[in-house]
């Protein structure tokens, strides 16, 4: 347990933060799936849209600091290369 009032104060201030940033990275954590479901079922027209939707939420989550913007850049990548494979083989 805190000791002191500012740590006592740090953990109301994460908590705080924690739950500000919470719907982001469950939309982020949301979107992907839907793309990468898009992206398995074929319709190349409906998994643009999502992939799109998906670098787009992750960017932003990135830009406000709620995940690292290397963490986005790696999700971004992935889905990307998942994207592409599937468009190749189509």
């Amino acid at each position: 347990m805190a000791n002191n009032k500012a740590a006592r104060k740090r953990i109301r201030v994460n908590e705080t933060k924690r739950l500000r940033n919470r719907p982001y990275r469950s939309a982020c954590r949301t979107l992907v799936k839907k793309a990468e479901l898009a992206i398995l079922d074929g319709d190349q027209a409906a998994a643009e849209e999502a992939v799109v939707k998906a670098v787009s939420m992750l960017d932003r989550t990135a830009g406000k600091g709620i995940i690292h913007a290397n963490n986005a850049a790696r999700r971004k990548s992935r889905l990307m290369a998942k994207f592409n494979a599937a468009a190749a083989a189509a």
